[in-house]
């Protein structure tokens, strides 16, 4: 795994480190800078961790400079294009494409888990009826530990195993319940007869007091957009996830920090900040006026779904979205959808714009996913919990990964400390 080595020399000692450079699969090297601490007393700096591998991980494969986006070497377009969620889901988790057989186990085994216990409904109740669905989902999905004592062993690979189809079948029961409470309309159980994404539409939608008929093609989208955001590499709900559970705590509290990180309007919070931006430019003509604010230093409009912290170029589920949300408007009878056009408006100019092409500010994910669940009926509110139940999987995996690894250790990053140095204590009739 070692190709290349480095020598540090401190200049003021002439004491110096031997560093490897360990090689990835694909990518970038990886400099070992372990030996630093030991031999030099010294750490490295690296806010937001820009530069720095925290992990060693077989998972999902990132290049920004080229907009690729891999999960266990397959790329994101082929999976979109042929595959399913919960068979992306089984990838994610088990490291191949499944079998048949294999993958109608694992659709039977998340089937069976997709009910709630009466309890963890009766929760709910206990949040006022405009409380935020995030802050909901993620106490439900905390206190599930309470529930599963006899599968808490994160170190037994059958109970990893079990809690993996118990998160990923509940995530939209979860979602769903949070959503219903927020109408104030009645919970909505699942039923095994309908795939995922059409459970998942269906405890959204039905009432009781009519028949609710999914629509295949709602369906079918749902399901894109859930691959489109099963994993991203170590993204920050990602990593902690990773680090909450580097502790040995339980995987639900795990997923719980995680669904937390993930509220941040930074990142899961981005699409929604999308539809608001475009409602307050409202035009096509007032774009050039929102541009040129955007371009002044000295206001604080940005632009929002361009651009991204890993791709300097076209993000790839950007260019999926973009061509699914012609068909489902399409499809969903919403052809002229006045955001969706104002947004491709939006896009032709700033990526004909010498401000924005220089910096490599590209649409994003963000950009047209919200545009699409507002299609579908969901609204801005539920936009995070979408991508949480997505994510889902991919936390699922990462956790899995780490808990496996024989090497794992506990979570503990240093700090360049600029605090005030030892003082003593001075009584407060003193001071």
């Amino acid at each position: 795994m070692t190709t290349r080595k480095f020598t540090l020399t401190e200049v003021s000692t002439g004491k110096t480190s031997s560093l490897d450079a360990l090689s990835p699969s694909v990518g970038s090297d990886v400099l070992n800078i372990a030996p630093l601490a030991k031999d030099h007393g010294v750490y490295t700096f690296d806010p937001g961790f820009m530069a720095t591998a925290a992990c060693e991980s077989k998972i999902t494969y990132i290049d920004g400079d080229q907009g690729v986006l891999l999960y266990r070497g397959y790329p994101v377009e082929q999976l979109a294009a042929k595959s399913s969620f919960l068979e992306v889901s089984y990838l994610l988790i088990y490291g191949e494409l499944p079998a048949p057989a294999q993958l109608d186990e694992f659709r039977r085994n998340i089937t069976r888990h997709t009910m709630l216990n009466e309890s963890l409904l009766r929760f709910y109740n206990g949040f006022h009826y405009d409380a935020h669905p995030m802050a909901q989902v993620s106490a439900v999905v905390a206190s599930m530990a309470g529930f599963y004592h006899e599968s808490l062993d994160i170190h037994n690979p059958r109970h990893r195993e079990i809690f993996a189809h118990r998160i990923i079948a509940k995530m939209p029961t979860i979602s769903a319940a949070a959503y219903k409470h927020m109408l104030g309309q009645p919970f909505v159980y699942p039923q095994n007869d309908l795939d995922y994404c059409a459970n998942l539409l269906n405890m959204f939608f039905a009432v009781p007091c009519e028949h609710y008929q999914v629509d295949p093609v709602a369906a079918k989208a749902l399901d894109l957009l859930l691959i489109l955001h099963a994993d991203h590499e170590q993204n920050a709900s990602t990593s902690t996830v990773r680090l909450a559970g580097s502790t040995g705590t339980n995987p639900y509290a795990a997923m719980a920090s995680g669904i937390a990180a993930l509220w941040g309007p930074s990142h899961g919070g981005a699409n929604e900040a999308v539809l608001q931006m475009l409602e307050e430019i409202g035009t096509a003509d007032a774009i050039p006026k929102f541009l040129a604010k955007v371009k002044d230093k000295n206001e604080t409009t940005k632009l929002m779904g361009f651009g991204h912290r890993v791709y300097k170029n076209f993000d790839p589920r950007a260019k999926i979205i973009r061509e699914t949300c012609h068909q489902v408007l399409a499809n969903l009878g919403r052809v002229d959808n006045p955001l969706f056009e104002l947004a491709l408006k939006l896009e032709h100019i700033a990526l004909n714009d010498e401000y924005f092409v220089s910096r490599k500010l590209y649409p994003n994910v963000d950009f047209y996913s919200g545009i699409i669940y507002s299609a579908l009926g969901i609204p801005r509110s539920m936009f995070t919990v979408m991508f949480a139940i997505a994510r889902t999987a991919g936390w699922v995996a990462h956790w899995q990964e780490m808990i496996s690894d024989p090497a794992m250790k506990i979570g503990r990053p240093r700090q360049l400390y600029t605090g005030p140095t030892a003082r003593d204590y001075v009584d407060i009739e003193a001071r």
